[in-house]
């Protein structure tokens, strides 16, 4: 699914304008994202959510670059369904550029984007539903067990990233953060509304990855 960056008419009620950030990786609500900002369009809209408090969205690029090339590059190609992110730290980096950690909130979906004079994407939006809240069944119990160990591995553990071994959710959404896994598989996981349809497709993944690893 993709999202046209020309002008498009929003449909239903509880669309809201949010400035974009179209990257090549997939946040998930609850996950945490460190990035570095050094373009001027992101700067200053890295910026204006600091001032105000507001979020900015995080979608997934299908076609083209995360920064622009030259002057006649347009917007790049993004999912329709990416998620609202808001910062919780930053610092200024060894190399001198700024750096942030954001944190995934609600998912939204993109009803049209257009490119600004200064070349960031503003999103007309609506938000998705959370979806409900599922155990994790006992037969996924091997998954939460590679979870606890990844968050135990030290470059891991040191990022501060938290997870509730009970919800569904929440481990599909650490997992597929933390496991080295293609973008447009998590973008698959990202728009699946079943957090239990996540688990058996990330078990199917990890057993695809321990049988290719001879385990």
């Amino acid at each position: 699914m993709t999202a046209s960056t020309a002008n498009a008419e929003a449909q239903g009620n509880g669309a809201f304008e949010l400035p974009l950030f179209p990257l090549g990786s997939v946040l998930f609500p609850g996950g945490l994202l460190p990035l570095q900002i050094f373009e001027t369009r992101y700067v200053d809209m890295v910026k204006r959510c600091m001032r105000d408090g507001s979020p900015f969205g995080v979608v997934l690029i299908l076609d083209g670059h995360e920064a622009r090339r030259d002057r006649g590059d347009g917007p790049p190609q993004i999912a329709t369904i990416g998620t609202q992110a808001r910062i919780v730290d930053f610092t200024e980096l060894p190399n001198g550029l700024l750096g942030i950690t954001a944190r995934g909130e609600r998912r939204f979906r993109v009803l049209g984007a257009e490119e600004q004079s200064d070349h960031l994407l503003l999103g007309r939006v609506t938000d998705v539903p959370d979806p409900p809240h599922v155990l994790v069944p006992a037969d996924s119990e091997a998954l939460v067990e590679i979870l606890r160990q990844l968050l135990e591995h030290p470059a891991v553990n040191q990022l501060g990233i938290k997870a509730d071994f009970e919800d569904a959710r929440s481990v599909a959404g650490r997992l597929a953060d933390l496991l080295p896994v293609d973008p447009r598989f998590k973008q698959g996981l990202l728009e699946q509304d079943d957090p239990l349809v996540c688990l058996a497709e990330l078990e199917r993944l990890v057993h695809a990855m321990q049988e290719q690893n001879g385990s």
